[in-house]
């Protein structure tokens, strides 16, 4: 596979926070020299990515940049402009704005690339879409980033929906949440400080079959941080060796049957469910 850099997305105007969401503090330190942190030991190298009037500033001169070369507004100028600069590698990318990010999120990223996919993205925890700005872009996605954006559209994750992606179940709660306005801080600060060592829930499991005989019981009680049901079965599967992929399952979440991305909670009653045998 392509060698694999690191572009932290720094190129926003902050309108709807009305300060610099870069330069905000979650950590002790500003949230890009964080979210820059996080991404350098998982690289081989690491950039930022800013608009040509930000190249000078304090807070962003300090980083390696990669200056935007294309002429467009949003996230899709950062992208392609990295790529330009660097057309043989594919790229980790990140945004500034996403304090609740834990380093095992991007770690997922980088162990699911498997040389086929265009790109790896997480979906939403709240609309089940790709996550554009957390993901894995391949240079052959960039390409395709490149040609939409010729006809006008500019959206990445427009790109995302209409190729062949990898698409992965959120690997913490809330840690793709953009923080955005002055409200969202304010919630961001209160989730960070009541946070103990990891998100972590409680939740009963119940197993039938074939699945019931790997684990060797009927229910059990386990603590997680996985957000949805898809790495909570990925979980259990590498813990019990259970034979079916996701997609051959069903999943009910306290009586009902209910998609792989609903978002798991304290206390919730999970049951996969088996594909059904014989005639």
């Amino acid at each position: 596979m392509m060698p694999l850099y690191g572009l932290v997305l720094a190129g926003g105007v902050s309108r709807r926070m009305g300060t610099d969401k870069a330069a905000l503090d979650y950590h002790g330190l500003p949230q890009l020299q964080a979210a820059f942190d996080e991404m350098v030991p998982l690289v081989e190298k690491c950039f930022v990515s800013v608009r040509p009037d930000q190249a000078a500033e304090p807070l962003r001169a300090g980083f390696p940049q990669i200056v935007d070369a294309v002429e467009i507004d949003g996230p899709a100028a950062g992208l392609l402009s990295a790529h330009r600069a660097f057309p043989g590698v594919a790229w980790l990318v990140l945004a500034c704005d996403l304090p609740l990010l834990d380093r095992g999120t991007l770690k997922n990223l980088i162990v699911e690339r498997d040389g086929q996919s265009v790109a790896v993205a997480y979906r939403s925890e709240h609309d089940g879409l790709p996550e554009p700005l957390c993901a894995i872009w391949e240079p052959e996605a960039l390409d395709r980033l490149a040609h939409q954006v010729e006809t006008g559209r500019l959206c990445p994750r427009s790109l995302l929906i209409n190729s062949p992606t990898k698409l992965l179940e959120p690997h913490v709660r809330g840690a793709l949440d953009n923080i955005n306005t002055p409200q969202d801080r304010e919630d961001a600060v209160r989730r960070l400080d009541d946070q103990t060592g990891g998100t972590m829930i409680s939740v009963r499991l119940e197993y039938f079959a074939q699945l019931r005989e790997l684990a060797g019981m009927r229910e059990q009680v386990i603590e997680t941080e996985s957000a949805t049901a898809g790495p909570l079965y990925e979980e259990l599967r590498r813990t019990y060796a259970f034979p079916f992929e996701a997609s051959r399952l069903r999943v009910a979440i306290n009586g009902d049957f209910a998609p792989w991305t609903q978002a798991l909670k304290d206390g919730d009653h999970i049951v996969f469910i088996p594909p059904v045998t014989g005639g």
